[in-house]
């Protein structure tokens, strides 16, 4: 019989980031995270398979030793992923999100989706290189993206009016049109898997490509 060692605090929170039947893996993933020295902040909802989770904007867990990871199962092992994918530290999230980004399950889309919508660019072409299948028509990848965007549309128009704002505000001295960011591809492939998920054409919430007409952009 498991005996972890007492949980934090804000182990139920973090438990109920993940579908409630993960409960136990979880925990189990929590027994052996070193403790935080504050709890989460913030925290979005959204639906993952019919069941609202609430996942923490940011933690403040250090990392576990390596040989501590490679003691989980494989499940528990993604599940730490997409906890530290909500990281304090921009280089932490991106590193463990290389890993989460590959899983091809419900639970771990919203974790992607929330940091397409955040200011690391570095982030976005991990995700753009991480879901190689996300632009296949009928492709499981696409599938569970279309699924959780049409379950959680405010979340989505969300996302990319965060994403555009950063664009905007941090990017365009770079890419002087919203077409050549890496986030613009991304939206894109996103709201085609949505399209084709409801089976109507998804709105967006980004700025339209600019438009060439005999030399002139409009």
């Amino acid at each position: 019989m498991e005996n972890p060692r007492e949980l934090p605090n804000s182990a139920d929170a973090l438990v109920g980031a993940f579908p409630s039947w993960l409960a136990g893996d979880v925990r189990s993933v929590l027994a052996v995270v070193p403790d935080a020295e504050y709890a989460p902040v913030g925290s979005f909802r959204v639906d993952v398979g019919g069941e609202t989770v609430t996942i923490p904007s940011r933690i403040y867990h250090a990392e576990p030793d390596a040989a501590v990871m490679r003691s989980l199962t494989g499940t528990q092992q993604v599940i730490l992923r997409c906890l530290y994918s909500r990281h304090c530290d921009g280089r932490v999230r991106q590193r463990h999100l290389e890993q989460a980004v590959r899983l091809d399950e419900a639970w771990g889309v919203p974790f992607v989706v929330q940091l397409a919508g955040e200011y690391v660019v570095e982030i976005l072409e991990t995700i753009g290189r991480g879901l190689p299948a996300l632009g296949v028509p009928d492709s499981v990848q696409r599938g569970l993206y279309g699924e959780f965007i049409v379950r959680n549309p405010a979340f989505f128009a969300r996302m990319e009016r965060r994403m555009v704002s950063y664009w905007s505000c941090y990017y365009r001295w770079k890419y002087p049109e919203f077409g050549m960011y890496p986030g613009s591809s991304l939206a894109a492939a996103f709201r085609a898997a949505a399209s084709e998920r409801a089976g109507v054409s998804w709105p967006r919430h980004t700025p339209a490509p600019l438009v060439n007409t005999g030399g002139q952009t409009t």
